[in-house]
């Protein structure tokens, strides 16, 4: 199913779509533009694709400035005009992974305190890991913001949850780079991760999405987590090989979308100096 959104205006303060209009808004594009974006999955789905957007989107017009950002600078502009700009409820992690790509660590500690630490892997345990990840698409979209900004309300409230979630991805950590040719574990603690996310705020879950991740434990699923704000999108299940078919067949009325991990980040494909801004 496609949905086609369109906009023919004369002025910035005219667009409808606030991470466009920040974006030109930021870099000072006055000039007129032609701007087409093609989407392959269904928005509001926690797959981070508005953050995506806005970092390509910043990527693409820096070009047209001739300027080449790092991807440090993308990611730090991209949070700025999401969070700063255009007040979304929205984290910094999702702009931060799609300028780098690649499997890493993310340490916040700041609006620009951002360290990015590769999870160096052999191509072997990459390839056990990206097979043993289902995505599958509830069914249900909704906006990230509005779920964010319960949790962010709740979070005073919510030091034990954050503080075990933080752990968490130490626990994560030690069983990528250390314990063998085994990742059971790392379903396990995607199970935990799960469970104490949904202890934040009533608005992360509900009976259906319960029911969904019930049904996929049920048929060999280790664990897994709905992914981004909560509320409806995709879900992640950590799934050993031998009851793949298993757990696609119990979630047989949900897309199924098979993943795997991008390496590169954003990357400007074509570039023509001569026809730039």
């Amino acid at each position: 199913m496609r949905y086609y959104q369109r906009e023919e205006v004369s002025s910035i303060e005219e667009i409808r779509h606030p991470s466009v209009r920040g974006c030109l808004k930021f870099l000072g594009v006055d000039a007129g533009i032609d701007l087409v974006h093609h989407g392959d999955l269904p928005a509001r789905s926690g797959l981070g694709s508005s953050s995506t957007f806005t970092v390509g989107l910043l990527h693409a017009l820096y070009a047209l400035k001739n300027e080449m950002p790092t991807k440090r600078q993308l990611a730090i502009d991209a949070i700025h005009i999401e969070q700063d700009l255009i007040k979304e409820h929205v984290g910094s992690q999702d702009q931060t992974a799609a300028a780098f790509g690649g499997l890493n660590r993310i340490n916040f500690g700041g609006a620009s305190e951002i360290t990015v630490q590769s999870v160096i892997l052999p191509p072997s345990r990459l390839e056990m890991l990206e097979s043993h990840i289902m995505l599958f698409f509830t069914g249900f979209s909704r906006t990230a913001s509005d779920i964010a900004k319960e949790q962010i309300k709740q979070m005073p409230r919510k030091k034990e949850q954050l503080y075990r979630m933080v752990q968490l991805v130490d626990d994560a950590m030690d069983v990528l780079l250390h314990q063998g040719d085994n990742l059971d574990d790392f379903g396990r603690l995607l199970d935990e991760q799960w469970r104490v996310k949904k202890e934040m705020t009533s608005h992360i879950s509900n009976g259906d999405i319960d029911r969904i991740y019930e049904a996929g434990i049920g048929a060999g699923a280790l664990g897994g987590k709905l992914l981004g704000a909560g509320g409806g999108g995709f879900m992640l299940f950590f799934v050993q090989s031998e009851h793949r078919e298993r757990v696609k067949k119990a979630l047989d009325h949900l897309l199924y979308v098979p993943a795997r991990f991008d390496h590169l980040g954003s990357q400007i494909i074509y570039y023509s100096p001569e026809d730039n801004y």
